[in-house]
């Protein structure tokens, strides 16, 4: 039987505090984590002791009293921002501006992954990539990709992750058929919480989805991923519609909306939420945005002015592209959700077609759905151990 514990590591004996590490984990007796997803390749995540981005210690071997060398990561003397630093191994996949190469520190001796972004020079950075290294060093939480270090060359822009063996996509095609609902559990509240924290501080993230979610051999989830995020400021202002890749996208920025806020993220959870259960994706458009609101639509019904106050004023709002349906509930579509305690309940908060009735991340870490988790979880520090 799966079975779901919570690990207890304590801190130096001489710490008079008494110090207590805690840490996720799941397992199954199909080995939830299993020994070849120790090999995957393809995925950033961090070392179990990332280095703090100031006063780093330079670690050298032959150096008898290597704490005595202190550097600061952004001058000086500092070891940090230099490409002789790190080691470029094999790539682990290729984007439109990037590249992802597995890496080594010479800095801590332990694995790293390489986001490798190509320069033009009549250009200069990507502004996503300017803008995900902004927001990643001030989002420091233990569910949330940590960003090392960042090497300027002429040609490239380098950002330096903590290395991890997977992501929920690959992971889900390793167990088909849905995961164990105790992992579920676990996974769904670690997202909500490194969802919360960016929340909090008003940064959306606008592409939850599988591939942006890692997951260590010890089943941390982790954020990544962060080229679409957002600061939102106050007052709202709008934003590109064309965000978050198309399964995963809400109705409301399907029909054309500019001025969203959270809830944004929230119906992507709900989407992943289905498919970790059912083991499929949940609203899977073929060919464009109105085949992805029919997908939608048959399910949860055609929204109307009276069920949802607004709804025909959005720009993609066409009767005529639009097929009229009744609601129909979640777990006549997926009988899997009757077979967790409150999941269909859960599910439906978070796949509100009106933005506005979106259960919001931190009021979702505390729905019933996780009553049988240890309250110890709720515990847990945000920062880095």
């Amino acid at each position: 039987m799966a079975s779901v514990r919570v690990h207890w590591r304590s801190t130096d004996s001489t710490d008079h505090h008494d110090r207590v590490q805690r840490q996720l984990s799941v397992s199954s007796d199909s080995k939830l984590l299993d020994d070849d997803i120790r090999e995957e390749t393809r995925v950033i995540m961090r070392p179990k002791k990332p280095p703090r981005p100031k006063s780093e210690v330079f670690l050298n071997k032959q150096d008898p009293h290597p704490r005595r060398k202190r550097f600061s990561a952004f001058g000086g003397d500092s070891p940090f921002g230099k490409q002789d630093a790190y080691v470029k191994l094999e790539p682990l996949g290729e984007g439109s501006y990037a590249t992802v190469y597995r890496g080594f520190s010479k800095l801590t001796y332990q694995r790293v992954a390489l986001k490798e972004i190509r320069l033009q020079e009549e250009e200069g950075a990507p502004f996503t990539a300017i803008r995900e290294a902004s927001l990643l060093k001030e989002l420091k939480h233990s569910n949330i990709v940590t960003l090392h270090d960042i090497v300027h060359t002429r040609e490239t822009l380098t950002f330096v992750f903590e290395y991890v063996n997977t992501d929920l996509s690959q992971y889900m095609e390793k167990h088909p058929g849905g995961l164990d609902h105790r992992n579920v559990r676990l996974f769904l509240f670690q997202l909500l919480r490194g969802l919360s924290y960016c929340h909090k501080r008003r940064v959306l993230h606008r592409d939850v989805k599988p591939q942006n979610l890692l997951i260590s051999d010890c089943g941390e989830l982790k954020l990544a991923d962060f080229g679409l995020a957002r600061a939102k400021s106050v007052p709202s202002h709008t934003y590109s519609h064309e965000v978050v890749t198309l399964w995963y996208r809400p109705p409301d920025v399907l029909l054309g909306s500019t001025e969203y806020s959270t809830s944004l993220d929230m119906w992507g959870v709900g989407c992943i939420f289905v498919e970790m259960v059912t083991g499929m994706p949940t609203f899977p458009g073929i060919r464009d945005t109105y085949d992805q609101l029919d997908k939608i639509f048959k399910l949860l019904g055609t929204p109307t002015e009276e069920t949802w106050p607004g709804c025909t004023h959005y720009p993609g709002y066409k009767p005529h592209k639009l097929g009229v349906y009744r609601p129909r509930k979640l777990g006549h579509n997926f009988p899997r959700l009757y077979d967790i305690v409150e999941g269909e309940a859960i599910a439906n908060a978070f796949l509100q077609l009106n933005p506005d009735k979106r259960i919001g991340a931190e009021e979702a870490l505390h729905h019933n759905y996780f009553a049988q988790l240890p309250k110890k979880l709720y515990e847990l520090p945000d920062g880095k151990f």
